[in-house]
């Protein structure tokens, strides 16, 4: 049952474009005692589905600016190489840490955020 809410709520915020991982990580760990390196692999696989669903829709409701797609996907699969290499390299203290630190710092930057849709 813990893994079907938490697969449920975890969806609902990466179909949002929010990220399920910010449910599913800590979720994992907090309540199945996965290591973070498991957290963040199983992220990485329940990611693929799920985001492939959420871009059919934001596509069908034209909430995809396909003219910066291309500027944004090269870097980002750079980077996810990079990320990915050092993800494995570095101690799982450390990557817990920077994780949590990244949440902490998106959380406050959203709760102080002012800006509007426009």
């Amino acid at each position: 049952m813990k893994l079907i809410l938490i697969g449920i709520f975890s969806g609902i915020l990466g179909g949002m474009g929010i990220g399920g991982g910010t449910i599913l990580i800590p979720a994992l760990i907090f309540f199945l005692n996965l290591s973070q390196r498991g957290a963040q692999g199983a992220n990485l696989i329940v990611f693929i589905p799920t985001a492939i669903i959420a871009l059919i829709i934001h596509f069908k409701n034209n909430n995809i600016i396909k003219n910066i797609i291309i500027i944004i996907i090269i870097p980002g699969i750079i980077g996810s190489i990079i990320g990915s290499v050092l993800a494995v390299k570095i101690d799982e203290t450390i990557l817990r840490k920077t994780f949590g630190v990244f949440i902490l710092f998106i959380g406050i930057y959203q709760f102080f955020s002012k800006r509007e849709k426009s």
